[in-house]
């Protein structure tokens, strides 16, 4: 499949793709924040870089995108190009290496889906709150 950008358009696209500080994951961290809970951002010292560490409690969140960690994948990757299959297909194999990593670690993973923050933020906080509590 032809891309039908020019290769300054798609890098410029790209280049608008955020990876940290997404709005899902903002408004994550803002609800966390304001029902006084303090937790560190991205810390590059654990397997996948999580979004959000509560380091006391050990619980890491990773908020995650539908397309790029591939939501429901197996229903919708034939639709894609090659390129793009791979690429996500890599990007969940990647996920599930890290979160074997850090359960082996002693580390409690919580995964949100962009959809799920969309649909009601507040359901995800308490997922992560009832995790943080019970640590």
């Amino acid at each position: 499949m032809a891309d039908n950008l020019t290769k300054a358009q798609r890098s410029y696209m790209m280049s608008r793709v955020r990876s940290k500080n997404t709005k899902p994951e903002l408004e994550i961290r803002r609800r966390l924040f304001a029902r006084g809970l303090r937790f560190r951002i991205h810390d590059r010292r654990l397997a996948g870089c999580p979004d959000v560490v509560f380091a006391s409690a050990r619980v890491v969140v990773f908020v995650d995108g539908d397309f790029w960690h591939g939501w429901r994948f197996p229903s919708w990757s034939h639709k894609l190009a090659p390129y793009w299959r791979e690429k996500i297909a890599r990007n969940r194999h990647r996920d599930a290496c890290n979160f074997r990593k850090l359960r082996r670690s002693g580390w409690r993973v919580i995964r949100i889906w962009e959809h799920e923050v969309e649909q009601s933020a507040e359901k995800c906080v308490t997922r992560i709150l009832d995790a943080v509590s019970r640590a």
